[in-house]
């Protein structure tokens, strides 16, 4: 279970890795567009649905691979024991609010899909479109996070930890 989990990983890395490369087109046509004086009507508004299916997408991956920034200020101060509760505290919250962005990301797609939902923005874009991305972004958060919780309690650690700066 624990390869094909880390598979859908990796092709929301790959897929956010498209939508960068997607974003970057979409912005150096815009950019030549207004140098030509054309006129490409919702061009930004697809360069903006690209950058959010970017980070989205990323969200899980970056996760397993201890890639998110922590703030290690109060961890690096507190005793082994605080340390591993407060971490503990910290996957379950984020499980938690990982769930919660996932639930709701996919009933807001649902939502915009029912309601034939468009975009106000020149390209008139159903919106449930680009809100896909950040559904499945959400959902594999959520699911990152459920496997992070499991790997602790397996015994294996998520993120190394940076022993340098820890004395126990």
């Amino acid at each position: 279970m624990d390869k094909l989990v880390l598979q859908f990983f990796r092709l929301l890395l790959a897929l956010a890795s498209v939508a960068m490369l997607a974003a970057f087109a979409s912005v150096s046509l815009g950019v030549m567009a207004r140098l030509m004086r054309w006129d490409i009507p919702g061009l930004d508004a697809y360069a903006g649905y690209a950058i959010a299916a970017a980070l989205f997408l990323a969200l899980p991956g970056t996760l397993v691979r201890g890639e998110h920034i922590r703030v290690t200020l109060v961890l690096d101060r507190l005793p082994a024991g605080w340390r591993r509760g407060f971490e503990w505290w910290c996957l379950l919250a984020g499980l938690a609010l990982s769930l919660y962005t996932a639930w709701y990301a996919g009933q807001l797609v649902w939502i915009s899909h029912l309601t034939h939902d468009v975009s106000p923005a020149a390209d008139a874009t159903p919106l449930w479109l680009p809100q896909l991305a950040m559904a499945l972004g959400c959902i594999g958060l959520a699911l990152a996070f459920a496997q992070a919780v499991i790997w602790r309690l397996s015994g294996r650690e998520l993120i190394a930890a940076d022993t340098a700066a820890r004395t126990e």
